[in-house]
């Protein structure tokens, strides 16, 4: 969302999945699309449905279909040419999660010619080591907070979208040492997101070194 509003950046929302309920794929796809509207995200769909079985062991057992999976991501890759891609990390805990980190490393690999940085995100499982932790001002964490609301089914059944603030706050707890280094001074800010920032490039990922970056600092110059 900092991109999107200090760039400016093209922030484009890739459905890799739309739910594994087959009766709550449409509804869930309207919900995105009214969340990604709200902020102003652009929203791409891979499949009219999304892509089914994007876990780890749909790609142990049985690489055929995963393969299929993979030339479908590298195809959007190829096409939109992303600077930056955002992505789940590895151990963020939900098997969907985790399958859609394996499905754009990949897609990745597939295509020799991207060079992009990667930004690894995460929601349900904490990473063990973040290197980049932004500040997020009052009204980012409001209209997270807000947009997160419009994935009505999701949040009727976990109202995690209250919980957003609390979880921005405990991240600059975490991030202070995690990033900063044990023993180091907090940043001087109240929200905040972890992400692992790296690039991708000859085929590998080259990783940064820890940095926190302050609303001061306009988000788009991570990635020069």
């Amino acid at each position: 969302m900092r991109l999107l509003r200090e760039g400016p950046w093209n922030v484009i929302d890739v459905a890799v999945t739309q739910g594994s309920k087959k009766e709550r794929q449409a509804e869930r796809l309207q919900e995105l699309k009214t969340a990604c509207d709200f902020i102003g995200f652009g929203l791409i769909q891979t499949a009219p449905a999304g892509l089914e079985k994007v876990t780890p062991a749909t790609r142990q057992k049985d690489p055929a279909y995963w393969a299929g999976m993979v030339q479908v991501v590298r195809k959007i890759l190829v096409e939109q040419k992303p600077k930056a891609i955002f992505f789940p990390h590895v151990l963020d805990w939900n098997g969907t999660h985790i399958g859609v980190h394996f499905l754009v490393m990949d897609a990745l690999r597939a295509e020799p010619s991207l060079d992009c940085f990667l930004v690894e995100t995460e929601f349900w499982g904490q990473m063990p080591s973040p290197n980049l932790m932004i500040e997020l001002s009052e009204e980012n964490v409001a209209d997270l907070t807000a947009a997160t609301s419009f994935h009505v089914g999701e949040v009727k059944r976990n109202p995690y979208h209250l919980l957003i603030p609390a979880w921005m706050q405990d991240n600059v707890r975490r991030g202070a040492e995690l990033v900063g280094g044990q023993g180091g001074a907090a940043p001087q800010f109240m929200f905040g997101q972890l992400f692992r920032l790296g690039r991708w490039r000859n085929g590998a990922a080259e990783w940064s070194k820890p940095q926190f970056l302050p609303s001061s600092q306009n988000a788009a110059s991570l990635f020069q």
